[in-house]
């Protein structure tokens, strides 16, 4: 069987950081499970190089264009080969094979009818590399996503008839409501397309960096837009358009983005590929962000995490775990230094590496090291049924991209071994006469860790080398196959003495974040200008009396209106609602509210609530919640504060 599993191609505006690490290890571990498992696998990540961003940028360092992409692209690839990343192939849109597929894409569009020419003029930012009609810019000139100032651009354009694709489009979100994962991010698509779809404009006239008309078209001034180029880089790397031999992949399987890419994956990207007659992708993964230690990274904060640091600091394969184990996916991760030393030390050096040092040290007591599974079902059926059972969970989890799913399941191997131990108490049984139950013990612990082994192997690629090989086996499709589908258990073996796998960290090994400062003015005028705007509107109010506050410490709490989507009750609690809340196209929101005594999770549905936006995501019950709702109560009871007419989710409060 065929996988084909993506990352979006990075855009070389900048080095990469967390968030593309995210991404790419999810990814990667995806493909290695697909591989352990036998599957014939194809990996793709790369780097996105045209748009009229890369040449500013470019300019900027007095540098050609191609060299700028050429250092900047170098680096991800760089890292990615330093974290053995398992891709097989790193695509860059400046290669000339991209560039003639994407080419023979436009052609075939063209003549299909689906491409035509026209002007345009509207509101284009060139960071989102974007055009916004008016209605959806702030204060009718800010870009509605990044908040920077947009540009007026009137040109002649090519044109991809998007409109005429707004209903096959909402019948395959209907006929595939696992297309796009988790299944709450496909509400707000199907929102954004219900509510009408314009013709996108696919070439630019007003810069040069990107990939030149078909020779057949013959109009030398246009080139592609980025988004058209960067997207068809999926079906170029298998030979689209120039050898085609490894088309035999497609559809992918699995394509990871992050949530402010999410429209042009799941309308523009499905939209070219029913016009080139090509079948959509099985899944779209769309995860959440990053921040650090609560607080939004940003690089005038000195807060940004760069991957390389922490991974030369705790290792690159700590950071795998910390990272696919820490979030749920679909939300919103904190990196924390603090949380990822106690992972570090509680799950990686108490659950995994401890229970194998036990395993040597008492093999070594009571065997000479040796290892014989001959009477583990004798006396250990319990466990091993409940060892079968968390193994037979696991395929679920990493098929939804539920990272963190999978490792907590996982990791209750461990505690099966563990509690066997204490339960069974080898030693007293050696000293009772009772060898062979002794060594069962042992032979059973040593079986648990092997089959763990196996599954963490594509989170853990190096440890679970290091753990295999301390148990004389290898990690390949033979083993999966013979310790995880067939059940089998380990051959007669004597096992070897290594090292702790995971020394105790005792402090932190990296700088911690600088701590957010008061406000200043110059601060102030680094922020978005429409910020900075409604700013002014409120600034003559201001009062300083010790008992008020500044109105720049109003303006750190970021209020918006959201739309409830989907609402559930939290078993076991009598206060508790679970709501997914849109806050715009690309953020929903999981809110646990306390609110179940005065609305049902029904009436709640696609109504309108206020929400805190920028908590620090908190646990309510086990579960995460990342905002709040705004309500008032008096002795009547509860309410939600709502807008009185109803307002775009994610439109700004204050």
């Amino acid at each position: 069987m065929s996988k084909y599993i993506t990352t979006p191609i990075y855009y070389v505006n900048g080095e990469a950081h967390i968030g593309h690490a995210y991404t790419t290890f999810i990814a990667d571990s995806m493909a290695r499970y697909e591989r352990l498992k036998g599957n014939k696998t194809f990996f793709l990540t790369g780097t996105d190089e045209h748009g009229q961003k890369i040449e500013e940028s470019a300019q900027k360092r007095n540098k050609p264009t191609q060299e700028f992409a050429d250092e900047i692209s170098a680096t991800f690839k760089n890292l990615w080969d330093q974290f053995e990343i398992s891709y097989d192939k790193f695509i860059r849109t400046t290669d000339e094979d991209h560039k003639k597929g994407v080419q023979k894409a436009f052609e075939i569009m063209y003549a299909k009818g689906d491409i035509y020419k026209d002007f345009y003029e509207g509101h284009y930012c060139v960071s989102c590399e974007t055009f916004f009609p008016e209605t959806q810019l702030v204060d009718g000139e800010f870009c509605p996503d990044c908040g920077r100032t947009t540009n007026v651009v009137k040109e002649e354009s090519y044109f991809f008839r998007l409109s005429n694709y707004q209903d096959k489009l909402l019948e395959f979100y209907e006929q595939n409501p696992d297309f796009i994962l988790p299944r709450s991010r496909m509400n707000e698509v199907t929102s954004f397309v219900k509510g009408g779809l314009r013709d996108l404009s696919v070439t630019r006239t007003s810069f040069s960096w990107g990939v030149k008309m078909p020779e057949s078209i013959g109009d030398d001034k246009h080139v592609m837009y980025v988004w058209l180029d960067a997207l068809l880089n999926y079906v170029t790397a298998l030979g689209y358009g120039k050898d085609e031999a490894n088309m035999d992949f497609w559809p992918a399987t699995a394509q990871i983005v992050g949530k402010d890419i999410l429209r042009f994956h799941a309308i523009y990207w499905p939209a070219f590929l029913m016009s080139l007659d090509l079948p959509l992708p099985k899944h779209l993964g769309v995860h959440g962000w990053w921040t650090r230690d609560g607080e939004k990274m940003s690089k005038s904060k000195g807060n940004v995490v760069s991957p390389k640091e922490v991974a030369d600091a705790y290792g690159v394969e700590n950071l795998r775990y910390f990272m696919l184990r820490e979030v749920p996916f679909g939300q919103d991760g904190d990196f924390s230094q603090r949380a990822f030393i106690d992972r570090i030390n509680s799950e990686l050096s108490n659950d995994l590496g401890n229970l194998l040092n036990r395993i040597i040290g008492m093999s070594g007591k009571y065997s000479e090291f040796e290892i014989d599974s001959v009477d583990v079902e004798k006396y250990h059926a319990k466990e091993l049924n409940a060892v079968n059972e968390v193994l037979d969970s696991l395929d679920g989890f990493m098929q939804n991209m539920q990272t963190h799913r999978y490792l907590e399941e996982l990791w209750k191997l461990f505690s099966i071994g563990n509690t066997a131990i204490t339960e069974h108490e080898p030693w007293v049984k050696v000293k009772n006469d009772q060898k062979d139950e002794a060594l069962a013990t042992v032979a059973l612990v040593a079986n648990i860790l092997a089959r763990a082994a196996v599954m963490l192997h594509p989170i853990m690629p190096r440890t679970t080398e290091t753990v295999a090989d301390t148990l004389c086996f290898s990690i390949d499709t033979q083993s999966y196959q013979e310790l995880i589908v067939e059940k089998k258990l380990l051959k007669l073996f004597n096992i070897k003495k290594i090292p702790p796998l995971f020394p105790k960290v005792e402090e932190p090994l990296m700088p911690e974040a600088p701590k957010a400062m008061p406000e200043t003015e110059p601060q102030k005028q680094e922020k978005p200008k429409n910020e900075k705007k409604s700013k002014e509107k409120f600034e003559s109010r201001a009062s300083f009396d010790d008992n008020l506050i500044e109105i720049g410490q109003f303006f750190e709490t970021s209020l918006k209106v959201g739309t409830v989507l989907e609402a559930e009750e939290v078993p076991k609690s009598k206060k508790l609602l679970k709501l997914q809340v849109s806050l715009g196209e690309n953020d929903t929101r999981q809110i646990v509210a306390g609110i179940k005594e005065f609305y049902s999770a029904e009436e709640l549905v696609d109504t309108q609530v206020c929400v805190v936006a920028n908590l620090k995501p908190a646990k309510l019950m086990g579960i995460m919640s990342e905002g709040m709702l705004l309500a008032a109560k008096d002795e009547d009871g509860l309410c939600l504060v709502r807008p009185s007419k109803p307002k775009k989710p994610g439109t700004p409060i204050g």
